[in-house]
């Protein structure tokens, strides 16, 4: 199938309203081979109901393609468990739209990884979620999982694609968070993202792993401490504050931030959720976030340029003078915005303020 030419499109950038569309992940299945502790669709072997089929899927990648050249990130689920993802996948290129995907490790073959590779994948990412095999496999619910995403992740290199290490961190793996970086070091990743919990999901019944507000910014500032230390690129995810606490300790070391010095961190910010970012769902349904789950329109019953350029809920959230409590005056709110998800999952207001921080907004007056 040829793909249509959406080059000339009145909203090819997405910039209607002033935003940007840069990320789109897209739960392609919710299948899954695995059974991870924090899942946040708690997804298990299915098979689900009202996937989108390939044609579908083909015409959502047409609409998104016509909003704008997003990175599409292929997740799930275990998105190599669609046998036409790498149809999807080669669609998706040759659109123009850089195609990612989130498996799991554990079901890369050779041949996997060479049908990656010619598909137009340019990057993968496979979560570490422990510095040892037997914790990463109890976090993953399956023995053997952590050797399988390993020996995954050396097929994918002999491929020639890019990955990069995801950690989701927690209470009980928090100590381990150092060693997992060195371990991404060691593998040759080209990049170390980690992600703070947000409970949702099968992530609720382990609500009591979640660090709190000073171990997050205790974290975080640590994070900001690796920037010189390590080859590879870090990117904090669910943990917005850090874009907060970048420019705290850049000023504070008299230093400007630029992309020059501090690459994609210095023009972007924390919570992404329906302002650069969104979440399409296996069914359709369109999120701000795979952890926010508001409903923002379903792209089976109308286009996703329709959805991404006017659900009020979007709109509502690209408006951050509308964030409420200690996020509403807080003098960093562009930047970092706390995260809707969980503020949503502690209120049932996606607009409240952030649960998890610590930070006292200078217009809050002393304690």
């Amino acid at each position: 199938m040829t793909p249509p030419n959406h080059r000339n499109h009145p909203h090819k950038n997405g910039k209607k309203d002033g935003h940007t569309l840069r990320l789109v992940a897209w739960e392609t299945t919710r299948n899954c081979n695995l059974s991870c502790v924090h899942c946040r669709a708690a997804a298990t072997n299915g098979p689900y109901a009202g996937e989108l089929d390939t044609r579908q899927a083909f015409q959502l990648l047409d609409q998104i393609a016509a909003v704008g050249q997003p990175i599409i990130i292929l997740t799930g689920g275990e998105p190599l468990l669609r046998n036409d993802i790498f149809d999807i996948a080669k669609y998706g290129d040759n659109l123009g739209l850089r195609m990612v995907m989130a498996p799991n490790g554990t079901l890369i073959t050779p041949e996997v990884a060479q049908k990656m590779a010619d598909s137009g994948i340019q990057r993968i990412s496979a979560s570490i979620d422990g510095a040892s095999k037997e914790f990463h496999d109890k976090f993953r619910g399956v023995e053997g999982a952590f050797d399988a995403a390993i020996q995954g992740i050396e097929y994918v290199k002999a491929a020639g694609i890019e990955f990069q290490i995801n950690t989701t961190v927690t209470k009980s793996n928090l100590d381990q968070i150092p060693r997992i970086l060195e371990l991404a070091e060691r593998l040759g990743a080209a990049a170390h993202h980690i992600f703070l919990l947000v409970p949702t999901g099968r992530g609720k019944y382990i609500v009591d792993q979640a660090i709190d507000a000073q171990e997050y910014e205790a974290t975080l500032n640590w994070f900001y401490d690796q920037r010189e230390k390590t080859p590879l690129q870090l990117k904090a995810t669910c943990a917005p504050h850090y874009y907060r606490i970048l420019r705290q300790r850049a000023r504070a070391e008299g230093k400007t931030i630029t992309f020059a010095t501090h690459g994609l961190d210095a023009v972007t910010r924390g919570c992404l959720a329906g302002t650069g970012f969104c979440f399409i769902s296996h069914t359709g349904i369109v999120q701000p976030c795979g952890y926010t789950d508001v409903p923002c329109g379903d792209i089976t019953q109308s286009t996703f340029g329709e959805v991404w350029n006017h659900s009020p809920v979007f709109l509502k959230l690209r408006d951050f003078n509308q964030l409420e409590g200690k996020c509403g005056i807080c003098e960093y709110h562009a930047v970092c915005g706390g995260c809707r998800a969980r503020a949503y999952e502690a209120t049932g207001n996606y607009m409240a303020e952030e649960p998890l921080c610590a930070y006292r907004p200078e217009k809050a007056g002393p304690i």
